[in-house]
């Protein structure tokens, strides 16, 4: 929250002049280089928008960039935002009507006209939202240029967070390589208003105690010869509601291994001590379930599955503000409804 304060105190000795710039457009350059700046204090991982809104006032929007454990700190700043009379600003890019947006990258057009969708339905993953985007001018020669394009007109159509949340996997086509029936991209956001309403009758209050759970030791070996374990709870990777907790929260936790890569007695002990209190703030009843953890190679993997993302995000900044001191960390939030990461573990 501190952070949040700062900017917005040094954001409010500039906001007159910066409303200036965006209004005269005259020193853009400055302005962006100077905001972002500051921005990155904030999060290194913030990104933004702004121009001028129909009412006279600059709209600023900040962005993750679609990074999901960022999202939550973009919602923070924006809602402890001082009012200014002269600014409007907004956590992540809004939706809009995908008649008035038309982007331009690299040589590339995409607008209403040009992009078509349809739905590749699993019967083993009833609930994955997976769409094939076909793409009238797509060259393979430029597929991650053209893909990049598409993902931010579908930032701008559906809005950013709607993007992130409602689509689990995408693949950017050819009309050549299509095999269904087209769909015009404009009737994308209904379809997938319709998938989520879907899913959240069918998981709405779904909850799993892990109390009297099994688990199971796994022994392997890393390339260079070291050791690694696995303690994994394998009674809930049978589970068949796994799409209720869709995201998955991974924490790495880096450690000095010597030339084993397993931790010592007292540097095992701080390592259970994290993980229990992990577990006490991220408990079964609210909605995150611990899947179990890896250790070797001078780094330990602990593995959660989330109803949401907002929370391990939050927790994580915590443990890093702990911990800093005696580990090193890293970490990731990302969608797998059928938790498919973890089919190494899964026992059959």
């Amino acid at each position: 929250m501190n952070n949040y304060t700062n900017f917005w105190d040094w954001f409010q000795t500039k906001e007159e002049a910066f409303y200036k710039i965006i209004k005269n457009k005259q020193g853009i350059e400055g302005f962006f280089n100077e905001l972002s700046s500051k921005l990155k204090e904030v999060n290194q991982g913030f990104n933004f928008l702004v121009g001028m809104s129909p009412d006279g006032s600059v709209e600023l929007v900040v962005s993750p960039d679609g990074v999901i454990k960022n999202i939550v700190f973009v919602e923070e700043l924006i809602n402890s935002a001082p009012i200014f009379s002269n600014w409007k600003f907004t956590a992540l890019k809004p939706q809009q009507d995908i008649k008035n947006i038309g982007i331009r990258m690299e040589g590339y057009t995409y607008n209403s006209k040009n992009l078509f969708f349809y739905p590749n339905n699993h019967k083993n993953y009833p609930d994955e939202v997976d769409i094939n985007i076909v793409y009238d001018d797509y060259q393979e020669k430029d597929a991650s240029t053209i893909t990049n394009g598409v993902w931010i007109l579908l930032d701008n159509y559906l809005g950013e967070l709607n993007a992130i949340t409602t689509i689990d996997n995408l693949k950017v086509i050819s009309k050549e390589e299509a095999e269904e029936e087209l769909i015009p991209i404009s009737k994308l956001k209904a379809f997938l208003i319709w998938r989520e309403k879907e899913f959240v009758e069918k998981y709405n209050g779904t909850r799993y105690n892990t109390k009297d759970d099994g688990y199971s030791c796994f022994e392997g070996e890393f390339e260079n010869g070291n050791g690694l374990i696995a303690i994994i709870n394998t009674t809930l990777l049978q589970w068949d509601s796994k799409a209720s907790h869709p995201w998955v929260f991974r924490l790495n936790i880096g450690y000095d291994g010597g030339d084993t890569g397993m931790p010592d007695s007292e540097t095992l002990e701080l390592l259970n001590q994290l993980e229990d209190e992990l577990m006490v703030q991220l408990s079964d009843a609210d909605g995150y379930l611990n899947i179990g953890r890896q250790t070797g190679n001078s780094l330990r993997e602990i593995y959660f599955t989330c109803k949401e993302f907002r929370k391990p995000s939050k927790v994580m900044y915590q443990f890093l503000e702990k911990y800093t001191s005696q580990f090193t960390f890293s970490h990731n939030i990302y969608k797998d409804k059928y938790w498919q990461s973890f089919e190494r573990f899964r026992q059959v």
